[in-house]
């Protein structure tokens, strides 16, 4: 992997853009998002064509995952204040695969739940923007993380768990 950024940036972006590809072949027809815009919107918010220097792989997925969080956050807020204000309501972790298939009430409720895992635990949040927001499989959040992929599973399967806890919590 080239740790230069101007030969890093190109070849993670396409990644991503390979990424939002897959996902979206698998989404019904009539998705207001589409995943390709949702990278593209990231990409401006890191910088676009300007961008910083990144100081890793793991540098840029985290700052792109947390980039697509925010975007589809603020999108979920703007739809539902359009529709009836901001209440939300509980959610069932298992049946949300990723935050362009989510809700808007799923996606703020997780968002929300989310925060709150990232100060008991940074790292398992990181891996949940990762897998929910980038949209990255396990073995490839691992290795942007830099985790054996036993340890991704392990911390997957507990922050899930935290997460349902948190969301349902009543």
């Amino acid at each position: 992997m080239p740790q230069n950024p101007e030969e890093l940036v190109p070849l993670v972006y396409e990644q991503l853009r390979n990424l939002a590809a897959q996902k979206m072949a698998h989404e019904a027809p009539g998705q207001t998002l589409q995943a390709t815009a949702l990278v593209h919107e990231a990409w401006l918010r890191l910088g676009g064509d300007q961008q910083p220097a990144w100081e890793n792989r793991a540098h840029f997925f985290a700052a792109a995952a947390e980039a697509m969080r925010r975007i589809l956050i603020e999108r979920a807020r703007r739809r539902k204040a359009l529709r009836h204000g901001a209440d939300v309501r509980r959610v069932n972790l298992e049946s949300v695969q990723e935050a362009m298939e989510a809700d808007d009430d799923s996606l703020l409720a997780v968002h929300e739940a989310l925060d709150r895992l990232a100060r008991h635990d940074a790292e398992k949040a990181e891996l949940v923007k990762l897998r929910f927001f980038a949209g990255l499989t396990i073995e490839e959040a691992a290795r942007a993380l830099g985790l054996s992929e036993a340890t991704a599973k392990r911390h997957w399967t507990y922050a899930r768990a935290w997460l349902y806890r948190e969301i349902n919590r009543g």
